[in-house]
């Protein structure tokens, strides 16, 4: 089966089982930031929580700006790595407020993705993730986020041969249409909780193992 064809009915049979994502906003571009860092090397509960805890405490972006990197790791050491996540957020805002004159990522709807992707990651502590996120999630760029679900289900499934989720990243953004980007990315990261787990996936019961070359490979052995 051609590469395009696969990815074609794996969007559709994802999009039956879990429900076709239409794109909307989830929060302004650099709350999105902010909430993609705090979700670095933690749980979707730990860094929503944090992000909320951050809300709590600072009413605006400015104040958050204004905190000592020692008072910001207060406020989110639930969610782990605060210290490392403090300062990337400090680091990050300063940078921003510094360039623009401002805290708003707003402007970035008007460049072209990969300009808009080199901004991002030429913050502190941005990757290719946190970038896609933001660009993605704020402005439904066409560029896909690659988590490690995302990294292990697309490997296991034969769509990409990669060692890396920012390999992956590049490797799966240009192959899944532009249109369907937003609704593969969530639910891939569906499949992946709920089926395709890193240990003990559930081979047998996934309604992909006919077009997966990892159970094809596991039957052979």
């Amino acid at each position: 089966m051609f590469l395009s064809k696969k990815i074609a009915e794996i969007t559709d049979r994802l999009n039956e089982r879990y429900g076709e994502k239409e794109w909307e906003r989830w929060r302004s571009p650099l709350g999105e930031l902010i909430r993609t860092i705090l979700s670095q090397n933690t749980t979707d509960t730990n860094s929503l929580r944090n992000y909320a805890d951050l809300k709590d405490n600072y009413s605006t972006w400015e104040e958050l700006l204004a905190a000592d990197v020692e008072e910001i790791a207060e406020v989110i050491k639930s969610g782990g790595l605060a210290n490392s996540k403090a300062k990337k957020i400090k680091r990050s805002l300063t940078a921003i407020k510094k360039r623009e004159g401002s805290l708003s990522l707003e402007f970035l709807k008007d460049l072209e993705p990969g300009k808009a992707d080199d901004y991002l990651q030429s913050l502190y502590g941005v990757g290719p993730k946190t970038a896609a996120c933001v660009l993605l999630f704020s402005f439904n760029f066409p560029i896909m986020p690659v988590d490690t679900h995302v990294h292990r289900v697309s490997n296991r499934l034969g769509l990409v041969t990669t060692k890396t989720p920012s390999q992956t990243q590049q490797a799966l953004t240009p192959i899944v249409p532009a249109e369907d980007i937003y609704s593969f990315h969530l639910n891939l990261i569906e499949h992946g909780r709920k089926i395709c787990k890193a240990t003990n996936p559930q081979c047998e019961q996934c309604f992909l193992n006919d077009l997966c070359d990892y159970y094809s490979e596991q039957r052979t052995d």
